[in-house]
């Protein structure tokens, strides 16, 4: 049974495994994560990511204190963690929790400094929720995929039935934030509305290592039609640099401090990048380069293509796998990264179903491997029905087996299907796409 063309059935199933990786989460992950943090000790405190960065800009705008001062910090630890970290107790985790963000996060945040943290914690908790779900319809807007509404709210049930979903509800990350920002400056694109774009562009900077390449591909596209798209790139310098000076007059000289204290976390908190994960050091960096090298070049290639339209998509889904090789985090909330990834492929199923053997592979086994998240967390959550949930605990991480070998093999997918198809070789985009101003042929 296809579901593309059973989308009652779609629908059923994903709510069905939203519910699934829901409980498998609540009644044998977390309780599994609690019973391992108290056997090693490591302090629990309220584990809200989002906690330093309320913390300081409440400081910061009720009091005029810096929140990047070493001060600030151990109070954002006395929160996070429960108390302060003693550097002499290799028990200790190496996170300072520092306020590690761009000062301008705080405009953001002002709304809620005069709230209790609590109330704070909770409002985001479902905002972020709603985020990655509203993300999905708009990435898909933005690639010109156009599936029926039923299959729309199946995907953002699927978006909010992952465990990157669960760690956002937990840790009130602002990763699902900074992508609803993105998915919406690339949907405000296609329809023509590039001034909110580049404002969109702006605020997504408050998480650079994720905005980054996405900004490039974006200011490169605007010089493409200088003269109609200028107004993209113009929007995000003066949007960027009005925050930029409004942050500098809230607190003086808070680049250098918070390029410091960046530094500084690069030290203590960040993972390796995903590519150091699976290849030696002496290969990861080459590799690195290769990957920067072929976005630069299908960026350029593709910068010409109307938005919304077949090479703007793909030129997004290579921005977005290879941004998630760069960053150097290896945590499962930056894994929406591959939505719009995930969407060009499933989108152009047809095409690359004739494309060959090893294209389609690829593809069925980028796939699988989110397919196995979400049917091993259901399977479990049928189990604990059945058992107690906590003679399930040495089962709890088997729906994040293939959260790792996900992103190569979605890369592997992405640049054989670009091959196969002739996206960079054999065509000339600017010859072969339609015109700005027509809409994309719906698919599916």
């Amino acid at each position: 049974m296809n579901p593309l063309r059973n989308p009652w059935f779609a629908l059923t199933a994903s709510l069905l495994v939203c519910l699934g990786v829901w409980r498998w989460a609540e009644t044998i992950l977390i309780p599994s994560n609690t019973h391992v943090a108290q056997a090693k000790a490591i302090p629990i405190g309220n584990n809200s990511d989002l906690y330093p960065r309320w913390l300081g800009a409440r400081e910061l705008i009720l009091r005029g204190h810096d929140p990047y001062s070493p001060e600030m910090t151990r109070q954002m630890q006395q929160g996070f963690y429960g108390r302060q970290l003693d550097p002499n107790n290799p028990t200790d985790p190496k996170d300072q929790v520092a306020f590690a963000y761009p000062l301008y996060v705080i405009f953001l945040l002002a709304p809620a400094v005069t709230l209790p943290f609590m109330i704070v914690l909770k409002i985001f908790q479902w905002l972020l929720l709603l985020s990655l779900a509203a993300s999905v319809p708009l990435w898909m807007t933005a690639i010109g995929f156009r599936p029926r509404r039923v299959l729309v709210v199946s995907g953002m049930a699927l978006a909010v039935g992952s465990f990157p979903a669960v760690q956002e509800f937990y840790m009130q990350n602002l990763t699902a934030l900074v992508l609803l920002f993105l998915a919406a400056a690339a949907a405000a694109t296609v329809r023509g509305w590039l001034l909110p774009s580049g404002f969109l562009l702006a605020l997504a900077t408050i998480k650079p290592q994720l905005s980054g390449l996405f900004i490039f591909f974006f200011l490169l596209w605007s010089t493409a039609q200088w003269a109609k798209r200028q107004a993209l790139f113009w929007s995000f310098l003066v949007s960027l640099a009005a925050l930029v000076i409004a942050a500098e007059c809230v607190s003086y000289g808070w680049i250098a401090r918070f390029l410091t204290l960046v530094r500084a976390y690069q030290i203590y908190a960040a993972d390796p990048p995903i590519l150091r994960t699976l290849l030696p050091s002496w290969l990861a960096t080459p590799v690195a380069a290769v990957l920067v090298g072929f976005l630069v070049l299908h960026c350029w290639r593709w910068r010409t293509a109307p938005a919304g339209t077949e090479y703007f998509g793909w030129a997004l889904a290579w921005v977005a796998t290879v941004t998630l090789a760069l960053i150097p985090k290896l945590a499962a909330y930056s894994q929406p990264l591959l939505i719009p990834t995930w969407l060009v492929l499933l989108a152009h199923r047809e095409t690359i179903w004739k494309a060959g053997l090893i294209p389609r592979a690829l593809v069925k086994a980028a796939f699988a491997c989110q397919l196995w998240q979400w049917v091993a967390a259901l399977v479990l959550s049928i189990c604990s029905i059945l058992i107690a949930p906590a003679r399930l605990r040495g089962l709890a991480e088997i729906p994040m087996y293939t959260s790792l070998p996900s992103w190569p093999i979605t890369l592997l997918a992405v640049a054989v299907a670009t091959f196969s198809m002739g996206h960079v070789s054999r065509q000339d985009p600017r010859a072969t796409l339609p015109d700005p101003q027509t809409p994309a042929a719906p698919h599916g």
